[in-house]
């Protein structure tokens, strides 16, 4: 009986993890919007190349809806969500150029000043929140570059349960 209810809580908690891992959600850090003026240690510490080419980058999406004079933020952070999502894990990445260079691009494209979305979007502690994507469209494009096919956190939870139900009946 007491390795009946063993298994039981096991299953629950194999369970209870599994679906708290699915429920995360991608972010766009706050920090990327910081100043890219470093110190101490860091002024010997050269940044990585963006593995992402922002220069061909289709920025329609942000200049057709973000305009001035007033660039609206119920207009300008959706539109840069948007564009923005997709490249989340390369711009969150500190050790390289990413997040400067898609916003000189986007700067440059839609001849905004310097900080609109910074100083306008705004979401909660974490930074922007980026819808869940499929897992084809939540690779980062140098990984869809290269011809990686990689798997997403929830998607090796889920195999792991199985995997673990599965031997759990062999028991």
């Amino acid at each position: 009986m007491g390795l009946s209810n063993f298994k039981c809580y096991l299953i629950l908690a194999v369970f209870l993890s599994l679906f708290a891992g699915l429920s995360a959600s991608t972010f766009i850090s706050d920090s990327i919007f910081g100043s890219s003026g470093s110190t101490g240690r860091n002024l010997l510490q050269a940044k990585k190349s963006c593995p992402v080419n922002f220069e061909f980058q289709n920025y329609t999406i942000i200049t057709s809806k973000c305009k001035g004079p007033l660039y609206p933020p119920s207009l300008c952070c959706p539109a840069f969500k948007d564009f923005a999502c997709q490249f989340a894990d390369d711009i969150n990445d500190l050790t390289n150029e990413c997040a400067s260079i898609m916003f000189n691009y986007i700067n440059l494209e839609g001849k905004y000043p310097p900080g609109l979305f910074s100083s306008e979007c705004k979401e909660g502690k974490q930074g922007l929140e980026c819808p869940a994507l499929p897992p084809s469209e939540s690779q980062s494009k140098s990984e869809r570059s290269k011809g990686c096919w990689t798997v997403s956190k929830p998607f090796r939870r889920m195999i792991l349960v199985a995997v673990f139900l599965v031997l759990l009946q062999f028991m």
